[in-house]
């Protein structure tokens, strides 16, 4: 019977070592990994609530996810079933009857005293023996043994076969009956009854909590899960009984006939067979559900007992219920489902500590603001995991403009201006003056509770510091235009766009407060856009790079600032294919139409009149394009980068930086031959 912690406290409890999982003093789950990786897969177009399970499923850099452990679980399976055979007890019963015979042959060549007809007739009936070992042992029942020794070794097959069958349904039974007594035996058959009585009488809805604490009573030493009720108890031995009957399944029908005919003979008791029958019967019908019909293939070299291979088959069963448990497949389906207990029993302890790792690394995303849940009822991003990843995102771009450049750390940007009035927490690193009043505030007031203060003073600690926030000089506007047309998901331009508008706006809204920072997105038409709504927007498939659109939207949110520097910072990776009418229509062609590209010249002269410091970022490397907007650069002395998916984030953000600090684009470039298109710039000259 498989073994289960006793939950009851002990009145002698001692303290030892903790062994329950993590250590409870260690630091709370680090959630910036697991934001980091969901931010990136809903930038990609995957559901919060997806991302999140993705994340759980992958795992983190020093911590396994739900796949690494169910890859555990599969390969635990798959060695019980690849190393092992059915044959473990047949293959024994077989060894013993060979040892029985090989001794009575020796006593009968032996004995000198014996009638030689005897001694003929006997070797004629050992001789004369079936192959099978059922049946042998079957002939052999009323044989007259001469050696002690043989009649001994007869003897424990069918001592064998009874721990056997008893081992099939109560685990340990093997061992416990080993060299047993009559006694024993006797005390094994009482309780069989007892136990069939107790099942009988819940199948009619008669038994009582009495019945059972006067059962275990007298028999609880045969149980060591401890079971607390009739109910704990039929969960236990029906999974032990329904893993012996999927045994008996995976066999072939030669070996069940061999076990049949031999459990006849089990502790030379047909009553025993009888009583195992009844436990059985009464187990099926109070535990239906449980897997009464499965089967496995069984083809290694290691043989199996009844009561080993049961134990086997029942570790299966625990193996593919924590399969579906990992999978997390099912409706509902919750991580707290998982049994930790069975995941240490199977795998190992750091399993399991896995495993709750994972279960309150869930937990924490949930209740910590990063996620919740909107009037639809899906799971969303917050504003704060928003700046979580922006942060995130803003760092990878600083770390690559320091290595690639010598820039300066984009905490620092702006510092060395004017005060703007705003502080916020000291960061490692930080040169800005200490807000005095604020950091001794945040002091007092964190220890406002603390009770009466016995000396003079504040004492101040790290997290009490804030500093004083400054901006650069010259305030800028600035617009950022993102082409969200097809072509940009088709060649996996999709999530850096999404990455460097993040980054850019996180950069904007800690260190250049006095910055005001416009997100437009452009497809077949233009919409301004927020930073939530932006990372979240899924792919768009409608043909049409209406940049006209977005000229005409970046020039009105410039115009709202007649006082601000325009910075005006332009993604695409396709010529203008669309232009909005006078009527408010979209209009369409590709190839592009002389009359969209025009439009789209015109309002990005306006925004050159307005100031506008330009910067175009090309993706890909399509001629058309590149004479494009190398022509429409050098039209207002702009500039033109055509950075890797990967340095785009780099790219605008230094080319915002260099245009506030009044030295172009950080990356440089310079435009190219009108080409072809050289009358359209001059169509509304």
């Amino acid at each position: 019977m498989a073994s289960r912690p006793n939950r009851r406290l002990s009145r002698d409890s001692r303290y030892g070592k903790y062994d329950g999982g993590p250590d409870p003093l260690a630091a709370p789950a680090d959630l910036s990994e697991a934001l980091d990786a969901i931010g990136q897969d809903v930038m990609a177009g995957t559901s919060p609530e997806r991302a999140m399970r993705e994340f759980l499923r992958r795992g983190g850099r020093s911590q396994r996810g739900l796949d690494d452990l169910a890859r555990l679980v599969a390969e635990k399976r798959r060695e019980l079933t690849s190393k092992n055979n059915l044959d473990g007890t047949l293959q024994e019963i077989k060894q013993l009857l060979d040892e029985a015979v090989l001794a009575e042959r020796g006593q009968l060549a032996r004995d000198t005293a014996m009638d030689d007809g005897d001694r003929a007739l006997a070797e004629l009936q050992l001789d004369s023996l079936p192959a099978s070992p059922a049946a042998a042992v079957s002939e052999l029942n009323g044989y007259d043994w001469k050696s002690p020794t043989a009649r001994q070794k007869y003897d424990q097959i069918k001592d064998l076969l009874g721990r056997e069958m008893l081992d099939q349904r109560f685990a340990g039974m093997k061992q416990a009956l080993e060299n047993a007594t009559d006694d024993d035996r006797a005390a094994v058959a009482q309780m069989m009854q007892d136990l069939n009585e107790l099942l009988d009488a819940h199948r009619r809805g008669e038994d009582s909590q009495e019945q059972f604490d006067e059962f275990m009573a007298k028999h609880g030493d045969q149980f060591p899960s401890n079971p607390q009720n009739v109910d704990e108890l039929l969960d236990d031995l029906a999974a032990r009984a329904a893993a012996a009957q999927r045994m008996r399944n995976s066999m072939t029908q030669e070996q069940r006939d061999e076990l049949d005919a031999l459990a006849e003979q089990a502790f030379g008791s047909p009553a025993l067979m009888g009583a195992l029958s009844q436990l059985d019967e009464n187990l099926r019908a109070l535990r239906p559900g449980e897997d009464w019909g499965g089967s496995e293939g069984m083809d290694g070299e290691q043989g199996l007992g009844l009561g080993d291979g049961t134990g086997v088959f029942q570790d299966i069963a625990d193996l593919d219920a924590l399969a579906d448990q990992l999978a997390q497949v099912g409706p509902g389906s919750e991580l707290d489902d998982l049994d930790l207990d069975a995941l240490a029993q199977q795998l190992g302890d750091q399993a399991a500590v896995d495993a709750r790792t994972l279960q309150q690394l869930e937990k924490a995303l949930r209740n910590s603001g990063a996620m919740q849940r909107g009037s639809d009822g899906q799971l969303r991003l917050t504003p704060k995991a928003m700046r979580q990843l922006g942060k995130s995102l803003l760092k990878d771009v600083a770390e690559r403009m320091s290595g690639r450049q010598g820039a300066r750390d984009l905490r620092r940007a702006g510092a060395a201006g004017d005060r703007s009035g705003s502080t916020r927490p000291w960061e490692f690193g930080d040169t800005e003056p200490w807000d005095v009043t604020r950091s001794i505030t945040n002091a007092l007031t964190r220890t406002a509770g603390d009770g009466p203060r016995t000396g003079a003073g504040v004492r101040l600690q790290i997290e009490d510091v804030e500093v004083q926030e400054t901006e650069a000089r010259t305030q800028a506007v600035v617009a950022l235009l993102v082409d969200t047309s097809f072509s940009m998901a088709m060649e996996d331009r999709w999530v850096p766009m999404k990455r460097t508008a993040l980054a850019l706006h996180t950069l904007i809204s800690t260190r250049f407060r006095g910055d005001d920072l416009q997100l437009i997105a452009f497809g077949r038409e233009a919409e301004v856009m927020d930073v939530e709504q932006l990372v979240g927007l899924d792919a768009m498939w409608d043909k049409g790079t209406n940049l006209h659109h977005a000229l005409l939207l970046a020039n009105r949110h410039f115009r709202k600032h007649p006082n601000a520097q325009p910075v005006l910072l332009i993604v695409t990776d396709g010529e203008p294919t669309s232009h909005l009418e006078p009527n408010g229509q979209v209009y369409f062609s590709y190839p592009p139409d002389p009359v969209t590209i025009a439009l789209s010249v015109r309002e990005l002269e306006n925004a050159h009149r307005l100031g506008a410091k330009t910067t175009f970022f090309r993706l890909g490397d399509d001629p058309g394009l590149a004479r494009f907007v190398d022509g429409m650069a050098r039209r207002v002395e702009g500039t033109v980068t055509a950075p890797e998916n990967d340095d785009l984030g780099v790219a605008v953000v230094g080319s915002y930086l260099g245009a506030r600090r009044g030295s172009g684009s950080a990356f440089g470039g310079g435009p190219g031959d009108d080409g072809l298109w050289g009358s359209a710039f001059t169509r509304f000259g």
